[in-house]
């Protein structure tokens, strides 16, 4: 494209010059004849007073010295009887031109030896026609031409090149975006999602690479998605899993429970690989639409009564507190089970049996607060535990699960937090955002405890719930 576009300018330049400047070196050539031959009427023109006063051929040769041009220029007088003429100066023309001039009576030129012979009639006072013939040299009627017609050239020839060097860098600047953009296309075709191309360039060329960018930042988003959806169908999967290993648990000795329990092991250690494969997808929020949405304190009633049956074969005490009254949040029943099935399954996965649990609801004028609490020996890190991918650093813990429940509360416009609850154990709070907005930045205490201390919107139950197990 690029020397495509040289040699258009190239071809398109050369007739323009050409158009342009043998046209205007005729013009020069003519414009340089048309001067010398001026020159030489105004010397002809000259002699023609004394001519008209006398024929002498002694005044008419002094008249020829003082003008200075007795070389070029001779006077053809005819004699009185007719039998012949008087030439004074060197004769070039031939006797028929200067005939035909004294018949004609008007201006003419005639070709000579080594240029040309301007030869102009003039009227005696005898009635007589004489004629003055000037020579004009070759040299005079071309001079300056070959000049002139150098400068010509060396001004297409410049043009011409010009208009080569701007082609060029004008075709580097159109080639080269889209020399980037095509290389940019293949790194992407060959797996590279980081591949970008710069937006600059002609206009078309920069909305091309706006739209290209915009694809690749899009095809890396809906890479992203599916691996974290993977990662989160799989983490889904734990929840029966968990149900499974307990119930393994209790069956007791025997060849069928050692390969049943060896079956759930070898099962968990599948879900963990496919979760740790895809903990690098970056996080993907869906908040509800209008309409949309579910009935917290229902879906915490379901899963406290799936959760119950494990609790009582494991001697766990459990409580469910604000979960009577409806409780409508924007956010779509299936996501909020999942992040109650994920709290609660790390409460039985990371406690020991027998251990209290409690799940509190809390409805504000402008957010709902779920508090997921355990009487366990809490965790050492919270902020390490709110890192994706990372967990609490025991087995079987990828840190998943808590970032599904963070993202339920982001796309609400809330946040989690986790602190030290009043059983003594780890307290997961997740704020659910009703209206949307954002949050004012965190208050942290210390190791990323939950500070008790009432702010503006924050529900009076959550600084009032019950303290205890019943």
């Amino acid at each position: 494209m690029r020397w495509a576009l040289v040699k258009v300018s190239l071809a398109v330049t050369a007739m323009v010059v050409v158009a342009f400047a043998v046209p205007l070196g005729l013009v020069i050539r003519e414009m340089a004849r048309d001067r010398a031959f001026s020159n030489a009427e105004r010397e002809a023109a000259a002699v023609a007073p004394a001519l008209s006063i006398t024929t002498d051929r002694d005044q008419l040769e002094r008249v020829f010295a003082s003008a200075g041009s007795d070389a070029a220029m001779a006077v053809h007088i005819p004699a009185g009887d007719g039998s012949g003429t008087l030439d004074m100066g060197r004769r070039r023309a031939t006797d028929e031109d200067i005939a035909a001039v004294r018949e004609l009576g008007r201006v003419s030129t005639s070709t000579v030896t080594g240029g040309s012979a301007l030869l102009q009639p003039i009227a005696l006072s005898s009635g007589e026609i004489a004629v003055v013939e000037v020579f004009v040299p070759e040299s005079e009627v071309t001079n300056g031409v070959g000049t002139a017609w150098a400068v010509l050239a060396g001004v297409g020839v410049a043009l011409i090149l010009g208009s080569v060097a701007v082609a060029d860098r004008l075709g580097v600047r159109m080639v080269r975006p889209a020399q980037r953009l095509v290389e940019g296309a293949h790194e992407l075709g060959e797996g590279k999602l980081g591949a970008r191309v710069p937006e600059d360039g002609p206009t078309e060329l920069r909305l091309a690479a706006v739209a290209f960018n915009s694809m690749a930042d899009q095809v890396v988003q809906l890479l992203a998605n599916e691996r974290e959806l993977a990662a989160d169908l799989s983490h889904r999967l734990r929840t029966p899993l968990t149900v499974l290993r307990l119930n393994a648990a209790s069956l007791g000795d025997g060849p069928a429970a050692e390969q049943t329990r060896a079956a759930v092991e070898q099962l968990e250690r599948e879900v963990d690989t496919i979760i740790r494969t895809a903990r690098d997808a970056k996080p993907q929020t869906a908040a509800a639409g209008p309409g949309a949405g579910c009935d917290a304190a229902e879906v915490v009633r379901e899963r406290m009564a799936f959760w119950s049956a494990l609790a009582e074969d494991e001697g766990r005490k459990w409580r469910v507190a604000g979960a009577d009254r409806p409780v409508r949040i924007p956010v779509a029943r299936t996501d909020l089970a999942a992040s109650l099935d994920a709290l609660l399954g790390n409460v039985f996965r990371h406690t020991a049996e027998g251990t209290a649990f409690a799940v509190d609801v809390h409805n504000g004028e402008d957010a709902v607060i779920v508090l997921v609490s355990d009487a366990g020996p809490g965790i050492p890190d919270p902020e390490a535990a709110m890192a994706r991918g990372r967990g609490s650093g025991s087995d079987g813990s990828t840190g998943l699960g808590l970032d599904i429940v963070r993202r339920l509360a982001e796309s609400t416009g809330g946040d989690v937090r986790i602190g030290s609850s009043v059983l003594g154990g780890t307290e997961v709070r997740i704020w659910i955002q009703l209206d949307g907005r954002e949050r004012e930045p965190r208050r942290r205490g210390h190791r990323g405890t939950v500070r008790r201390r009432r702010g503006p919107g924050r529900p009076a139950a959550f600084f009032n719930r019950p303290r205890s197990l019943p």
